[in-house]
């Protein structure tokens, strides 16, 4: 009988904690730590996501054949020491308030996972970007192909790029810290008054309202750029090496000011910072396509790493033909590291070959909790919930009747996705037709800054009927233009507005979905990967001939994606969400009970989760 390898893949203590579990080389499950705990970006040790996952593979610790995590703790550990030295004393006060968690906790991560899991056999520690290329390239479509991987710091390493063929991957070369494109970018946002390691999306958000106004500033004072996308940052305007803030006061007074206050209005020079460091960013991505193109031959590109998150650059790569196909990683961050952790095992470690699936071997990210009907049912029943059963031909076409008629629904359906990205199992839906969805999405149910744009998810096979998009985008992290025949020329006053004043002008025949600069960041929704959610856009289609509907994230500003029904049917109630399918069970909020909310609401509700 062939023996059954069960690798689980760690990532934890910086953010976004994850596990993964693959059995035999198949990818069995992934869950990041905060869909369980709550806590945003949760960076602690993934007992949670941990317990998951074994239950899903129906094991216990003991029928492990190893735990990987996704970096080397050592290796990390020489790096800041180093830093440290070289700027001492400066970086007194972030020293002494580091090193306590390193000698307690990050330095003894080996007992510390078999401590936490029960388990007594090998463990192993990959580096972080091989970590990040693992996660790229293994689980692609190709054969063989390029990796490209971005991000704030591992180890050392800041971004690589290799090659990966069959079961092989190498990786050829690497920029090293300090000399960061995600740490640039966090700066920024830092700067601009948004949180780092979690507001890069809306400063890529906010960059279509303004203008490059800083980017040479950018290019002559902070980064020295090399045609092959190497650079060096210069450091006399950062504060990250020793410091316990991205920026210092050289690089407030070259760009005009000090830091803005978290949560204060944001002005024109915000919206023109955020723009500028963008188009640099995009400037660096295309130059380092280019030059691993040029240097591995590969016809198709793998992304990973925090920077692979930035959709407009991806879009930007894959709209240049640098080469036939770009795929990334939807779990592109830390949490995608605990994936790769364990691929690498699987392929390098146990030397076990590899077969590509033709769509990917991700199974659409859907690899997170799912919930049964009698489960959800009883917890339905528990709340006093008013609703109605139906079968999925019946559930379709009730939700495509009510976005028809404007209404908003949350959908939550089958398992989870792992990454960040609502993908159709727990995402909140709109009409992406309609002119006021945006406003309404952002002010009375999201709760979030009014700039932020949303994401159509469109029939696969209906997606260049509307963007210029000639590639599947599974994972929403391609942005496109919207085709130019659907597009509303604007009026000379409309083109005379700057910054937000752009916002509410509609674009196209598609306004909910059109940033102001006429992209949408599109997911493609395939009946093999999706068949449900597929189902409900095809009757939207029928009903209206529109093969596209708004898909924004089931949750509210500063909570993670729900996970359980609980989770969900607060979110729906603490929101002017009009339905709720949970399963197959339809709800109306018309016609539910009254909802009083209190502090301790979590606890009420999982307790059935």
């Amino acid at each position: 009988m062939k023996s059954r390898h069960n690798l689980l893949g760690l990532s934890a203590f910086y953010h976004d904690s994850a596990a993964c579990l693959v059995q035999n080389g198949r990818i069995t499950a992934a869950a990041q730590e905060e869909r369980f705990t709550r806590i945003k970006h949760d960076a602690g040790f993934p007992a949670n996501a941990v317990r998951y996952c074994l239950e899903a593979g129906g094991i216990a610790p003991g029928d492990l054949t190893l735990v990987v995590f996704y970096e080397k703790p050592f290796l990390k550990f020489e790096r800041l020491l180093e830093t440290y030295l070289n700027c001492a004393p400066r970086g007194l006060v972030s020293f002494l308030k580091s090193m306590p968690v390193w000698m307690k906790q990050k330095l003894w991560i080996k007992d510390l996972i078999a401590r936490r899991l029960g388990y007594r056999g090998k463990i192993l520690f990959t580096e972080h970007h091989e970590a990040h290329a693992a996660s790229a390239f293994y689980p692609s479509p190709f054969e063989e192909a390029a990796v490209l991987t971005m991000d704030g710091v591992g180890e050392w390493a800041t971004s690589s790029l290799g090659v990966g063929r069959g079961g092989s991957l190498k990786l050829l070369k690497e920029l090293r810290f300090p000399h960061s494109l995600g740490l640039l970018y966090s700066a920024f946002t830092y700067y601009t008054g948004f949180k780092v390691n979690s507001g890069e999306y809306k400063v890529m958000g906010l960059a279509p309202y303004g203008e490059p106004a800083f980017k040479k500033l950018i290019l002559d004072h902070l980064i020295d750029l090399k045609e092959d996308g190497s650079f060096r940052l210069n450091m006399r305007y950062f504060n990250y090496l020793a410091g316990l803030t991205m920026t210092n006061q050289r690089f407030h007074r070259l760009f005009g000011g000090p830091p803005r206050r978290p949560e204060s209005k944001i002005t024109q020079r915000d919206m023109d910072l955020a723009r500028s460091v963008q188009e640099v960013t995009e400037e660096v991505m295309l130059r380092m396509a280019r030059y691993v193109r040029k240097l591995t031959g590969m016809r198709n590109l793998c992304l990973a790493g925090g920077v692979a998150l930035n959709c407009v650059g991806n879009g930007r790569i894959q709209r240049e033909k640098i080469f036939d196909k770009v795929w990334v990683q939807p779990a592109s961050g830390d949490a995608g590291g605990a994936l790769g952790a364990a691929l690498i095992a699987w392929h390098k470690y146990l030397d076990q070959p590899r077969t590509p699936d033709p769509e990917d071997s991700m199974r659409g990210s859907f690899l997170g909790p799912d919930y049964t009907d009698g489960a959800i049912e009883a917890f339905l029943k528990k709340q006093g919930a008013v609703y109605r059963r139906l079968d999925a031909g019946a559930l379709c076409e009730t939700a495509a009747e009510a976005l028809a008629a404007g209404r908003v629904i949350g959908w939550f359906q089958g398992r989870m996705e792992f990454g960040p990205r609502a993908l159709g199992a727990r995402s909140i839906l709109g009409d992406p037709r309609n002119p006021r969805m945006q406003e309404l999405l952002n002010l009375k149910i999201k709760f979030r800054e009014g700039f932020r744009p949303f994401a159509p998810s469109v029939l696969e096979e209906r997606s260049g009927d509307y963007f210029e998009l000639d590639q599947a985008s599974p994972y929403m992290l391609l942005v496109a233009p919207v085709r130019k025949a659907l597009r509303r020329a604007m009026t000379d006053e409309e083109s005379s507005r700057f910054g937000i004043g752009k916002l509410n002008a509609v674009r196209s025949t598609l306004p909910a979905v059109t940033h102001v600069d006429y992209s949408a960041r599109v997911q493609t929704v395939s009946a093999r990967t999706n068949p449900l959610f597929y189902a409900m856009i095809k009757k939207f289609d029928e009903r209206c001939g529109c093969g596209a509907v708004v898909n924004t994230s089931f949750n509210v500003r500063g909570e993670p994606l729900v996970c359980r029904p609980a989770e969900a049917y607060a979110c729906f109630m603490r929101t002017r969400m009009d339905h709720l399918a949970l399963g197959p069970f339809w709800l109306d909020k018309t016609d539910q009970p009254s909802f009083t909310e209190n502090g301790d609401w979590r606890k009420k509700f999982t307790r059935f989760g």
